[in-house]
Order: C-alpha cells, then structure tokens, then sequence
C-alpha cells in the first residue's frame, strides 16, 4: 500500500503511483444449454473452436488486381481471335520462372491489330492481358492511347517526362491503343518512334491497335516507325460492322 508523504503545512497525502494497470474483465463462464451444445459437437467429432472460428482471408488473384486497372468497360474481355489467343499461349510459355515458380514475360513478339473503329480491337487487347494473368503469368504491364500518351509525355514544369517515357519504353508489356489516332507533329513523330524502336531492339511484347491501313500508317507515324512495326508485330485483320452503333441498334 502507498505510504502517504509529507506536504506543506504539515498535512499529508497519498502518494501517486507511477504505473498503470489495464484492467481485465473477469472470465464469465457460459451457461448450460451452451455446454451441452459443446458436448453435442464433441461427440460428433466437431471441433467446437472451429465453428467460431473466422474464415481464412481469401488471396487477391493477378487477375482481380488487373481488372482494378482496366477499363470498366472491358475487365470482362475475353480474347477469343484465334492469332491472339495463340499469342498468348506462346508469351506465356516462353515466360522464365519466377521467385515463386510463376513464369513471368520475357522476350517474345507483338502484335498489330487492325481494323475499321469498333471492330473489337480494344476488347480483344485487353482479352490479351488477361488471358496471359489467366495462365498464371506474372505481368507488369502499362496501357495507353495514342492521344494520351501524347498528353502524358508533353513538357511541362514539374514533370519528368523522360522518366515516364523510359516507364513506357521498359514495360514488359505495353497496350497502346488507337495508334495513328492522334494529331501528329514532328514532335509526336519522334516520341512515338523513340517508343516504338526501344521496344523493337529489345524485343518487348507490345500490343498495338489501329485504324489505318497500312499505306496510311506509314504516312501518319513516318517510314522509320512503320519499317519497325512491320519487323516487329505479326498483324491481325478485324473485320465487321461498327459494333458500337450496332449495340444502340
């Protein structure tokens, strides 16, 4: 017990105690009808502990990270053109394993889809990634349009282009959607063939879409660019109505 001291004046107080306690609510036994529940269970070979028990946290899967990240409009892509699909399966199969045994992108080819506006090119890109997260593969991968990458990389105070253009160029995988899209200039001339030739001479897999023809392509994006996608993609045709204006229809 805290002996009291000596204040002014003569007259004392209790001393204050320099340490804290945590007070503990005192175990509350349960009461019969639970008992007999308990000993139910028991002889029927349940563990009683693991009726109350919480469920174990369920691990987000690549694919639920990545549909985080695209668009809402296609996380349920699916790619089912039969050059995609084969793609994909080859990519994944020339994967090197990783830390934990899942193969993740290397080297390997590109692709060029092609096609009249809302043909499913998009789709069938995004169908592509997944379809490689499907497969197990582990995949850092950044996706882009045309016009966006132009706003993303233009100069301005504050920001390190550079630095986001080496992102882009590095990525073992790049969607960059509606290619030829955008206004040109020479400025976007040699950013996208600066893109285009860093991902042609290391031989990252790159997904590229487009509205133009060929012929157009090389007049929108200049000869060196054209030349490189040429080497570099195996092309893929879509054809058929706009299925946009279809939808509505």
């Amino acid at each position: 017990m805290d002996q009291p001291r000596r204040c002014r004046g003569g007259l004392r107080r209790p001393a204050l105690s320099t340490t804290t306690g945590t007070r503990r609510r005192q175990p509350q036994t349960v009461g019969p009808l639970v008992n007999r529940l308990e000993a139910i269970l028991t002889a029927r070979g349940v563990d009683p502990d693991a009726m109350t028990a919480a469920p174990p946290d369920e691990p987000v899967t690549a694919l639920e990270m990545a549909d985080a990240r695209i668009p809402a409009r296609y996380r349920g892509a699916l790619a089912d053109h039969p050059q995609i699909t084969a793609w994909a399966e080859q990519i994944a199969r020339a994967g090197r394993p990783g830390p934990a045994g899942a193969p993740g992108i290397s080297e390997g080819g590109s692709l060029l889809i092609a096609g009249p506006t809302g043909t499913g090119k998009t789709h069938q890109a995004y169908g592509a990634i997944r379809a490689l997260l499907a497969r197990g593969v582990r995949l850092r991968w950044e996706a882009t349009t045309s016009a966006d990458l132009h706003a993303r990389l233009r100069p301005r105070t504050g920001q390190d282009t550079e630095r986001e253009l080496r992102t882009l160029a590095r990525c073992p995988l790049l969607l960059l959607d509606d290619l030829g899209a955008a206004k040109t200039s020479e400025w976007t001339e040699e950013l996208t063939y600066r893109l285009v030739n860093h991902r042609y001479e290391h031989l990252l897999p790159t997904l590229i879409t487009t509205n133009l023809p060929t012929d157009e392509l090389r007049t929108t994006l200049g000869d060196r660019v054209a030349s490189r996608l040429a080497e570099m993609t195996e092309r893929v045709i879509l054809t058929g109505p706009d299925r946009r204006r279809h939808t509505r229809t």
